[in-house]
């Protein structure tokens, strides 16, 4: 392992300014798009296999095709980036709308088909049910603004509602009430004018203020950042809501244009609980903190009861909460009832109390005051309704722990003492209970479906041979568990719906490593029928193996990964090896030494993974488990350390098993995994090269904490310059591939990440190639750029992995 001092970092940081002037230099234009080999082409351009989205009625479904990207000439269209937002300014919509090319209904009875008569060149957004089945909203983006459309269930017609031009640029477009006809939109603000045009010059400076009081920050993205960007944000993001009837298409406004972040209608339709945006706006922070206004309406916009007046939220601790109403939300089995938590702690999760939350419950006509229902010692982590009397279920958190409580009790009843019913580490994969199934009301809202004295669980089943989705019934007066159905080895199967509300029928998504997911109706004799019959779209892939391998790190930690071995691979032949990962932080060694995902799991590759170095022959240890364990407060300290043994012990595994050649194996990930990979090429001699995508190597450039870490960088400096592989780029000396969309609207992982970690690695004489995306964001999408990004890759791995000498 390579060893460095935090003595010469800190001296090597004080002359990173000079460092960098002196690693400035011309840089090379690219060739143009690079493509891959065409055996990763065929496979990357292979069909997508529909989604399917089951009608409230449950006795059809709507089968839904996309493309796999974009171009990168829709990705260049116009773009704002406003308050964390990406908006195109000529739809008044999200910058990349969705891909939906056909979509098809099917008959779940006798698979009958009928097909959506979708506009010419449509661009649709998913399909939305009303609450009887009979008829579907969606939108369709066209070159100069998002359009309304309905589509009738039983004969896949569809028509616009003309004169309505829907804004998607912030909060919900549309959103059906609970009579299940009526629609409620934001709309373009008729008459609004052309957008404020940019000044010709500066008004005067722009300036930002702090009094005193702490506030701190993580590193967002795309924020405001002067007067004409608030003038922008208040252009695009302001809509009129208006009712429309979806039987005589009847349009009626509703209030006066603001900008809304949510509306949601009561159970009974008499009310809307509005969240409006309020100036002041931030420079620091995204929409989601600016002032809000929370209020109740009724059907007229007449405000009847002031939730809250929500201030900027930049003042909350790093996590913490916002002090008074939060999560509020209508409880979905009354007429109208509000339900809302606030903290007792005044949001600071490091102050001693001994209740963090409490939950308060007003009923309309919200006379008088709101009636506290319970309190939570941990901080407050969600409701879950369920259809019938009075039983909620309540989650709380304990963040120094990372531990998950959750209770059942009757709001109807408050007398009535809470049992705890599930009591575990949010890490636990094994002992997971499984998520209860709901149902959709005949108001649109969703509750725990309740039959008799059970509810019904479903999980992932995780276990050390890897996931077997399960079913549960699960009696809530003894609190124990019957098992419905499970998965079988060899095989992936998840419940996507019940069509019985005594789980006697129901629909599953079933898959192996060779035959693609298809969904199946189950019966409760264990008899199944086939619904779909999607074909293999990729079948030169069946030749690739995969298998769970186990094995323990030096101090005893149990480690896994996916081992991916290519077409046609004779056993006991070496490989040249990838490593791909993504560290994880964990409180005790038990829980991060447990298993996830699936061998079993239907092999397709796609987008910019790294399993297409499969196709030229390379294997792959998939997913190798890089935990960092220790006290929350602390195990960054040995980040490091950690992720260095838990890389030695995958290589030396995998050469154990005889598929891997210790001399040539590489390494990458994306993101936190891009953070590592350079941190393993720093800190040790086990790679030949690296390929890191979108990360993070300068933590002191996000100095309020980063994935779990709590402390800022001022309360634990040495610790936040021994992770930082920019402090240790002169011994970065294996190749590295760093690649980075030049839009990437990540929290921390701005591009100049990588830019100067390439001037660092280039400076300090180190072999590096930096790849920058346009118009790309933290993930890469356009089709140019998928394939440009393989190829880099790939030409990555065989010119400095697959040579047999070094």
């Amino acid at each position: 392992m390579k060893k460095s001092s935090l003595r010469t970092v800190t001296r090597f940081a004080l002359f990173i300014p000079a460092l960098l002037l002196l690693a400035a230099g011309i840089q090379a234009q690219g060739p143009g798009y690079l493509k891959p080999p065409k055996d990763v082409l065929d496979v990357l351009h292979a069909p997508v296999t529909p989604s399917v989205s089951l009608s409230p009625t449950r006795d059809r479904m709507m089968l839904v095709e996309s493309t796999r990207f974009p171009s990168i000439a829709e990705l260049a269209a116009p773009m704002l980036r406003l308050a964390g937002l990406r908006i195109n300014p000529n739809t008044n919509g999200p910058h990349r709308p969705p891909r939906i090319v056909a979509m098809t209904l099917k008959n779940i009875a006798d698979g009958k088909e009928t097909k959506v008569a979708l506009p010419a060149n449509a661009n649709p957004g998913s399909p939305n049910w009303s609450h009887n089945g009979k008829i579907f909203a969606f939108t369709n983006t066209t070159a100069t603004g998002i359009e309304l459309w309905l589509g009738d269930a039983q004969t896949g017609a569809t028509r616009q509602v003309r004169g309505i031009k829907l804004n998607a640029a912030y909060g919900s477009a549309f959103e059906w009430l609970p009579d299940g006809v009526t629609l409620l939109c934001q709309t373009i603000v008729a008459g609004r004018g052309n957008p404020p045009a940019p000044p010709k010059a500066p008004t005067g400076p722009t300036i930002q203020e702090s009094a005193g009081r702490p506030a701190p920050v993580r590193t967002f993205q795309d924020l405001l950042q002067n007067a004409h960007d608030e003038n922008l944000f208040d252009y695009y993001a302001t809509s009129q809501l208006e009712f429309v009837n979806t039987s005589d298409l009847k349009r009626t406004p509703i209030g006066k244009p603001a900008i809304y972040a949510s509306t949601q209608a009561s159970p009974d339709g008499k009310y809307l609980l509005v969240v409006r945006n309020q100036k002041p706006y931030s420079y620091l922070l995204t929409a989601g903190s600016f002032p809000r206004e929370v209020e109740v309406w009724d059907m007229s916009g007449k405000v009847v009861y002031k939730v809250a007046s929500q201030p900027l939220a930049d003042q909350i601790p790093i996590d913490g909460v916002q002090t008074g109403p939060r999560s509020y939300s209508w409880i979905p089995v009354e007429p109208a009832t509000l339900a809302w938590a606030e903290a007792l702690d005044g949001g600071d999760p490091k102050k001693k109390v001994p209740h963090r939350d409490r939950i308060l419950l007003f009923a309309a006509p919200f006379q008088g005051s709101p009636a506290e229902f319970t309190k939570t010692e941990h901080r407050f982590a969600g409701l879950t309704w369920f259809d019938s009397d009075g039983i909620v279920l309540v989650r709380d958190t304990d963040r120094d722990r990372r531990w998950n409580r959750v209770f059942l009790l009757n709001y109807r009843n408050p007398a009535q003492a809470a049992r705890l019913i599930w009591d575990r580490s949010m890490q636990d994969r094994y002992n997971d209970p499984g998520t209860p199934i709901t149902r959709l009301l005949p108001t649109g809202n969703r509750a725990v479906l309740k039959n008799g004295n059970f509810i019904y669980l479903q999980g992932q089943g995780a276990s050390p041979k890897g996931d077997h989705p399960f079913l549960d019934r699960f009696d809530i007066t003894t609190l124990k568990s019957e098992r419905l159905f499970q998965c079988a080895d060899g095989s992936y199967e998840s419940v996507v719906g019940l069509l019985a509300d005594d789980a006697t029928r129901f629909i599953t998504r079933h898959e192996t490593a060779t035959e693609p997911p298809n969904y199946f109706l189950r019966a409760a004799d264990g008899s199944r029928k086939a619904l779909t019959a999607f074909k293999d779209p990729a079948p030169q892939l069946r030749g690739i193996t995969k298998e769970l391998v186990t094995y323990k790190r030096g101090d005893g930690v149990q480690l896994s990964f996916t081992l991916y071995l290519p077409p046609a691979y004779k056993r006991g032949q070496p490989l040249p090896t990838l490593v791909w990962a993504y560290p994880q932080e964990f409180s005790d060694p038990d829980t991060a030494g447990q298993v996830s995902g699936s061998p079993s799991r239907f092999t397709m590759i796609g987008g910019t993974s790294h399993l297409f170095a499969l196709l030229l022959g390379y294997a792959v240890l998939d997913g190798a488990t890089m935990p960092v364990v220790g006290d929350a407060q602390t195990m960054n300290d040995t980040y490091v350390e950690q992720i260095v043994a838990s890389a030695k012990a995958a290589i030396d595994k995998a050469a154990e098993m005889g598929v891997t050649d210790p001399t040539r194996v590489g390494v990458g990930g994306h993101s936190y995994g891009a953070f590592m990979t350079a941190n393993l090429l720093a800190h040790c001699d086990l790679f030949r090269a690296g390929i890191a995508r979108s990360g993070a190597y300068n933590r002191t450039l996000t100095p309020f904490g980063f994935q779990n870490e709590r402390r800022t960088f001022w309360e634990a400096p040495e610790m936040y310059f021994k992770v930082s592989p920019f402090m240790f780029a002169h011994k970065i000396n294996e190749p590295i591939l760093l690649i980075h969309g030049e839009a990437d609207n990540n929290s921390g992982t701005f591009p100049i990440q990588s830019e100067r970690m390439y001037q660092a690695i280039r400076g300090n004489g180190g072999t590096v190639r930096y790849v920058t995306l346009p118009f790309e964001s933290h993930g890469y999408a356009a089709e140019e750029s998928v394939e440009h990004t393989l190829a880099e890759m790939l030409n990555w791995l065989e010119k400095h992995v697959k040579p047999a000498t070094r």
